[in-house]
């Protein structure tokens, strides 16, 4: 049986298991106006990829709660990211989900000149949830995230990108809707709305 979703949306056959979000420059004021927008009763954790350039994680953080509906946590080493909680890649490590669906940290080679990195998040999640993941790729000057995402839309998964009009830095939703295509095209205002349509309960 098909979930409920709001009007003008369309329905998805299981409820997403996670939401990945990728956001390189302009993403720390995308985020915050995305995390202000989401519901508390979402059935399933979101899980963060910035590139700030700072090594204090715990800043990003601070600064998110702030504006956040949900609460804001660093992703920890074998842990399970919880429901309702926006779960940030710590400083310096690239953030994986491994085959139980906990976290796992790594200091492999920068990807896309990034650590943490947008295509090592998504890549993983895709081969953990499949169809039952959706990828957010928000605003940004390089082409991470393209590659994870078109991961994504293999294995079944939705992808929702901001529209590169609306971006502070286009480049990246650009490369993600060149490489991979999209699912859904929109302005940083409208994702919000659309993914508590597909994660509450």
């Amino acid at each position: 049986m098909p979930r409920r979703v709001s009007s003008g949306w369309p329905a998805v056959a299981e409820a997403p298991l996670a939401v990945v979000v990728g956001a390189s420059a302009g993403g720390v004021h995308a985020l915050g106006t995305l995390l202000a927008g989401m519901s508390p009763s979402i059935c399933c954790p979101l899980i963060v990829v910035c590139h700030t350039g700072s090594e204090d994680v715990e800043m990003l953080r601070d600064v998110l709660a702030l504006k956040s509906a949900l609460p804001v946590q660093e992703a920890q080493e074998r842990h399970m990211p919880r429901p309702g909680i926006a779960h940030l890649a710590p400083a310096g490590y690239h953030l994986l989900m491994e085959v139980d669906g906990c976290f796992a940290l790594s200091v492999d080679d920068r990807v896309c000149y990034s650590r943490p990195a947008i295509d090592v998040l998504f890549e993983s999640a895709a081969a953990v949830h499949h169809a039952r993941l959706i990828a957010v790729v928000l605003t940004g000057a390089n082409h991470d995230g393209a590659a994870g995402l078109k991961a994504i839309r293999r294995a079944g998964g939705l992808a929702i990108v901001q529209s590169p009009a609306d971006a502070i830095a286009a480049a990246m939703p650009e490369a993600a809707i060149r490489i991979a295509g999209a699912d859904h095209i929109l302005p940083l205002a409208g994702i919000a709305p659309l993914l508590n349509s597909l994660c509450l309960p």
